[in-house]
């Protein structure tokens, strides 16, 4: 880092300024900072603004500019530049193209006209227009867009409202408001307002200047107020406003930018007349001084271009006003006045740096040629930082933050040659981004060293994501550099681990990820994961849970000791299930085995019996759906029959027509057929072999066809007599089973069952169908690609499974990813679907997928690549800008939107009024917009429009509302009179004057000056003429040009004028006659009459002062005072003073003031103390229970204390009573008073000692009592016996209650005793104890 003492106050000496321009316009922001090769970086809404399509980022030396492209009404906001510590923010506002002020029309070059002096004449500083004039509308206040008391945008501190950030022009007004919550202050807190650190504006308080306060009663809240009127450029900075109270404090900043009034289109008319050396083009704005340069006239004439499109300008940047020069050539008193004047608000490190540029001032001995301020260069690359030194044959040492740095392998390289000295720093890491110093004996040289990052790129992008609620989303990306820093972002928006704890970062080297452990519908929306190199953009897509079946469970008939299998496919693997038996959960064994595989969910049953006959359902957890389905036993009937019996099948249904068994392929096919005969039959099986073609997938809404209505025929039959395989024929003596492992399609067919012996034979045909998912689509077809849809269409599978299509699920993905994203959850029933919420210039792919009863057929192959883009919109603000005998000139705004397509061009086209052929103004696009078509018809109306394009073809059109007459048209002569210049224009002494008025009318019309009627005469009044404005130019104004100015432009009898008033203003001369009417005590009044010259303008008021006869250091009393009589109070005894006046106005304070000639002695009175009577106050007060005493229960033998407390005065009297008994002569109580609490302390009570409580207090002034109940519970007993009833009073006193075996008679005569005594005191005082007559005494 730098040292301390050069250390800047400001990395930049030119700072951005807020700017306004209308939608479509390009925006541009400047700066320039103290020093070349400052890292710059900018920023919008806290995030890093790198070089894009949008932004464009470029440097010069010291020059640093921000260009954002075709500005939309999204790009309004808040925005800043950073360079080391400094940091400057600045607003961007976005205006409708109706709201945006009128822009010259362009006319053609003028000839050069005459000069009034040499083309190298140095002309004096000019002052840019309007820079002092206050605009009527200058006025806003920094609170109108601040939030609202009720609703406080920070709930911590002692602020409800804080002062928001404001802008205002010159001679604007602006008021910044704060709010303070007053509802817990018991004092009114303490309001100071700073600008800077350390400036106090309370002694600022003046004309441009007040403080209000205000409270409001119903809301308790404390307004302050800063109100500012006559803003000036110097008023620029930051402010502070500081709350404190007795024990908290709390502070707010905000920044006040003052804009320069500018004229009709926001011309720089100073810009054009500028001459100077430095390289750069369009308009460079100082932050002090804008007029410094040399007016130069033929830059206007030359190129009159330059005043409607300053980024294009060729004109050079005028050199500014150095504010350290002026500090080193003034005097330490002044530093505080311009350090508010160019608002520097950093006092103290101003000081360090002209203590340090005074150090510089020293001819250096050691270095004939020192290091620069600050190198660059870029990460991975090598750096030479050379010296020349005085003397070759000195030692050189090489510092890095301070450290020496040693020769170390090829990291360090020190080279010699003469009296150069060159360190080399190869392979360049942020770790060389440090301050380096050349040190030769004991002078030394610094710079400091910016080492530039690449950008990060993006290796792998995000992928798109479909997921249910409540799953864990997970998006990973990988980029180019590890450890990069890198931002998350939702719908635009930033993700912070501080927003919620619902979003996890994890950083894995170049693999970035993002995870969101249970996804809500509130997740879905876009991702996008940015760096300083581009970003990534995925999209989230969280659906309800829901569950579909692929595969239902079918019915099934099962002959005795068979197998019966239920299976179904659900979506979802990790769905768990139940399944039931006529309603009831049916409990596996060894026999009936529940299976979970994937998504598939089974159901076994071994040797199945007619108990087994019974509907079945798969109930999934968690939905609110079931599966059922019906297992039917098949019984085998068996008839006696004697020997030589034929041969017989023993089917339900046997008979010509085949029966069909439906089997799913896949799954085992098992046809169990009982025969019988005697002897035993000879069993075959045969299949015939059939030709046809298979059946096209159907809709699923048709009927199935009949039977008959197939497209077979049979050819052979295939004998089938394996025993052992996929396809096998077992045969026992009572019944043949044909069995299939994993049907195939090619199992489907005619099974002939033929069984015979000698006796004869029978036949039986079985009809096996297999069914299936059904084949996969053909790839399908995109069309109608828009900005971010598409449609979709695809062709039936040509085989539906044997079963009808249910419908269609459309995937997605992007090209360069793996994963497909589902776009819908219910099936499509057409052939086509319009996908949407794609992402603009992102290639897609998309592919299909069948579904019937049986599940999803296998994705198609994917479409075509396609890229959703939309042509863009039309342009903007079409207008006719100049209309010839033969031309028509026109010009535009590019469109709103223009997509990730970009911009080809525009085309234009013309046609006649009223027909409808177009017809091409010119071949091919221009990316111009602005147009000269050109050999049209004279007389002609034509009709104008423009398209803009892109790779997705033409935009909408935009047409002209009104047709174009091809004819020049004579255009009546009018001054544009700027708004600044329809008041007073008011000028300094010595200021130049430059007033600039533009002008319509064809042809030229002749401009004519006048004031007061005659004609303009002297050298130091110029005027200059182009063929659109005119401008009256003075060099140095004098007094003797305030007047009247008329202008007039003419073309034949036409005519129109107008009319100036300058007013040209200086110091005023000091006031007369000041002098001392009264002086008493500690004040003195003073009285003067007002000066002689005001300077041409209104008085502001009047600075008064005061000085010490000893030290004769003046102080200010009073400023910007009205009256011309005032009282200097708070004098000291004893001294003698001086007193001096200035007059003030616009333009100063006067050159000289008014003094006192005699000193004004204050004397010393004499002061006699008389000691204030204070009255005896009485603090008597009769007594009162504070805390009165509470009803208890408790247990008896355990200690219990009585608690109450009493105030009073004097101190009362205690007593305490048991059923109105005084209790003070009773051992077994004891009563403590401690600081007014009472405690009764009741030692191991019994059962006897509960009942009322009473607690009395008396004094002089008078008597106050509480009472309470009090319970004892006995303890009961254990067991049975005869001494029971003891042990119920073994917990009271044990004199009293405990019993000892075999005094048992004793203690209940004492009881006895204890007890009739307490109820006589009861009754004879009126009481009543309840315990006492409720408890049973022993026997």
């Amino acid at each position: 880092m730098p040292e301390p003492g050069k250390k800047p106050v400001s990395a930049f000496s030119k700072k951005p300024r807020s700017v306004e321009v209308a939608a479509g316009s390009p925006a541009v922001f400047e700066v320039e900072t103290e020093r070349a090769g400052v890292k710059v970086r900018w920023q919008r809404g806290g995030s890093d603004i790198g070089a894009s399509s949008k932004y464009g980022l470029a440097t010069e030396g010291t020059r640093h500019t921000l260009t954002v492209r075709e500005v939309g009404p999204t790009d309004q906001g808040s925005y800043a530049v950073i360079a080391g510590s400094s940091k400057v923010k600045f607003d961007l506002k976005v205006t409708e193209a109706e709201k945006s002020e009128p822009v010259l029309a362009p006319a053609p070059a003028p000839a050069p006209a005459e000069a009034t002096g040499t083309p190298g004449e140095a002309l004096a500083p000019a002052a840019e227009l309007g820079e002092s004039a206050p605009s009527p509308e200058g006025s806003s206040s920094a609170a109108r867009n601040a939030p609202t008391s009720g609703a406080p945008d920070d709930p911590i501190g002692l602020f409800v409202m804080r002062p928001q950030d404001g802008e205002v022009t010159v001679g604007g007004s602006i008021t910044f408001s704060a709010r303070v919550a007053g509802a817990s202050l018991l004092k009114p807190p303490v309001v100071k307002w700073f600008k800077g650190k350390w400036v106090d504006l309370s002694s600022k308080v003046g004309q441009h200047l007040q403080l209000h306060d205000s409270y409001d009663r119903a809301s308790k809240v404390y307004l302050f107020e800063l109100h500012i009127t006559d803003a000036q450029p110097a008023f620029t900075g930051g402010y502070r406003c500081e709350v404190s109270t007795k024990d908290k404090f709390d502070c707010s900043n905000f920044n006040l930018t003052v804009h320069e009034a500018m004229g009709t289109g926001d011309l720089d008319l100073l810009s054009s007349f500028r001459r100077t050396s430095l390289a750069g083009g369009g308009r460079r704005i100082s932050d002090s001084h804008e007029d410094a340069g040399i007016l130069d006239f033929s830059s206007l004439l030359k190129k009159s271009s330059s005043f409607r499109t300053p980024r294009d300008s060729k004109l050079e940047a005028p050199a500014e006003e150095d504010v350290w020069e002026i500090l080193r050539q003034a005097p330490p008193s002044e530093y505080e006045r311009i350090a508010f004047q160019y608002g520097v608000t950093d006092l103290r490190g101003m000081l360090k740096r002209l203590k340090g540029m005074r150090r510089d001032e020293k001819k250096s001995t050691a270095f004939q040629k020192k290091l620069e301020p600050a190198y660059q260069v870029s990460k991975g690359h090598k750096i030479r930082l050379t010296v020349e030194l005085a003397d070759p044959d000195a030692e050189v040492k090489w510092l890095k933050n301070g450290q020496e740095i040693q020769m170390s392998g090829s990291k360090y390289i020190f080279e010699s040659i003469g009296a150069k000295r060159t360190l080399t720093i190869s392979q360049c890491s942020l770790a060389d981004d440090a301050a380096y110093q050349c040190v030769v004996g004991g002078e030394k040289c610094s710079t400091e060293l910016f080492v530039k990052e690449p950008p990060v790129l993006i290796t792998r992008p995000l992928e798109d994501q479909l997921v249910m609620v409540g799953q864990r989303v997970e998006f990973e990306c990988e980029v180019s550099e590890e450890g990069a820093q890198v931002k998350w972002l939702k719908d635009g928006v930033e993700l912070t681990r501080e927003e919620t704890f619902k979003y996890r970062f994890k950083k894995d080297g170049r693999r970035h990820r993002l995870i969101i452990n249970e996804a809500t519908l509130e997740d879905t929306g876009h991702y996008a994961l940015r760096t300083s190199g581009g970003q990534a953009l995925a999209e989230l897509i969280v659906q309800e849970k829901k569950l579909e079946v692929y595969q239902s469970i079918a019915d099934l008939t099962v002959g005795a000791k068979d197998q019966a299998v239920f299976k179904c496919e659900v979506s979802d693997e990790n769905v768990r299930g139940m399944w039931l038996k006529n309603g009831k959960e049916l409990v596996p064994d060894s026999r009936i085995k529940v299976s979970h595989i994937g998504r598939v969910h089974k159901l076994t049953i071994d040797d199945v019996t007619p108990a087994d006959e019974a509907d079945y359902s798969f109930v999934p957890e968690g939905f609110a759906c079931n599966l059922s389905a019906k297992l039917h036993f098949m019984e085998v009937k068996i008839d006696f029959v004697p020997r030589q019996e034929p041969p017989k099948i023993h089917l339900d249904c046997p008979g010509r027509i085949p029966d069909t068994i439906v089997v799913v392929a896949g799954n085992k096919l098992r046809l169990d057929v009982p025969i019988s005969g005697d002897p035993a039959p000879t069993v075959i099986w045969q299949k015939a072999i059939t030709q046809g073609n298979k059946s096209p997938a159907r809709p699923a809404l048709d009927a199935p066809e009949d039977a008959g209505d197939s497209d077979e025929w049979v050819f052979d039959k295939k004998l089938l007599c394996e025993t052992e395989g996929r396809v096998r024929v077992e045969t026992t003596k009572d019944r043949s089973i044909f069995t299939v492992e994993g049907a195939e399609k090619e199992d489907e067919g005619v099974y002939t069952v033929t069984v015979k012996n000698p006796v004869g034979e029978d036949r039986v045909n079985l009809t096996v169908k297999v069914i299936d998912v059904p084949d996969a689509p053909a790839a399908p077809k995109v069309s109608n690609v828009g900005e971010d849809s598409c449609t979709v269409q695809w062709e039936p599978p040509a085989y539906d499974g044997g079963q009808p299509v249910l419908g269609y699920i459309l995937e997605r993905k992007k090209k360069k990813s793996y994963r497909w994203m589902r776009l819908n959850f219910d099936l499509i029933q057409e052939l086509s679907h319009e996908a949407r919420r794609m992402i603009e210039g992102v290639v897609y792919e998309m592919r299909v997928y069948a579904v019937n009863a049986i599940g999803m057929s296998r994705p198609s192959p994917a479409s075509q690549p396609f890229m959703p883009i939309g042509p863009p919109s039309e342009p903007t603000h079409l207008a006719v800008e100049d209309v010839s005998d033969t031309t028509v000139s026109l010009k535009w705004r590019p469109p709103e939107r223009v997509g990730a397509g970009g911009l080809d061009g525009y085309s234009v086209e013309y046609c006649p009024e009223g027909c409808s052929e177009w017809v091409t103004a010119l071949r091919g696009l221009t990316e111009h917009t602005s147009i000269l078509v050109k050999d049209l018809p004279t007389g002609a109306r034509l009709l104008f429009r423009v398209r803009a394009h892109n790779m997705a073809g033409p935009g909408a059109p935009v047409t002209t509302t009104e047709p174009v007459t091809v004819q020049e048209i004579l255009q009546r002569p009018r001054l544009q009179l700027p708004r600044h210049l329809r008041q007073t224009i008011q000028k300094k002494v010595r200021e130049p004057v430059n007033l600039l008025i533009p002008f319509q009318g064809k042809p030229r019309p002749q401009v004519t000056w006048t004031k007061e009627g005659q004609p303009l005469a002297g050298e130091e009044v110029s005027v200059r003429n182009s063929p659109t404005d005119t401008i009256l130019f003075i060099r140095a104004a004098r007094r003797a040009h305030s007047g009247t100015y008329q202008v007039t432009v003419r073309i034949e009898n036409m005519e129109d004028k107008a009319t100036l008033v300058l007013q040209v203003v200086d110091k005023p001369s000091p006031p007369q006659d000041l002098r001392v009417t009264e002086a008493w005590g500690l004040n003195v009044a003073l009285e003067w009459k007002p000066p002689q010259d005001d300077g041409n303008t209104e008085l502001w008021g009047y600075t008064v002062q005061k000085a010490d006869k000893k030290t004769m250091e003046w102080f200010t009393v009073l400023e910007h005072y009205r009256r011309t009589h005032c009282v200097v109070p708070e004098l000291i005894i004893g001294n003698g003073y001086y007193f001096r006046v200035f007059s003030q106005n616009m333009v100063g304070s006067s050159d000289t003031a008014a003094t006192t000639k005699e000193p004004v002695f204050i004397p010393r009175p004499g002061i006699t103390y008389v000691p204030p009577n204070y009255k005896a106050l009485d603090f008597s007060e009769a007594p009162s229970f504070t805390q009165p005493l509470v009803n208890r229960s408790v247990i008896a033998g355990y200690t219990t204390m009585l608690c109450c407390a009493v105030r009073g005065s004097p101190k009362p009297k205690i007593s305490w009573f048991k059923n109105g008994l005084d209790l003070g002569e009773d051992a077994r109580f004891r009563m403590f008073s401690k600081q007014g609490v009472l405690t009764l302390e009741i030692r191991k009570p019994c059962p006897f000692d509960g009942g009322i409580y009473v607690c009395r207090a008396t004094n002089l002034q008078g008597e106050a009592q509480c009472e309470c109940r009090l319970e004892v519970r006995g303890e009961e007993p254990s067991g049975p016996g005869p001494g029971r009833r003891e042990e119920q009073g073994s917990s009271g006193d044990p004199g009293l209650c405990s019993v000892v075996p075999g005094q048992a008679p004793a203690v209940a005569a004492r009881a006895r005793t204890v007890m009739s005594r307490w109820v006589l005191a009861s009754r004879r005082l009126g009481g009543h104890d309840d315990m006492a007559s409720s408890s049973a005494v022993p026997q």
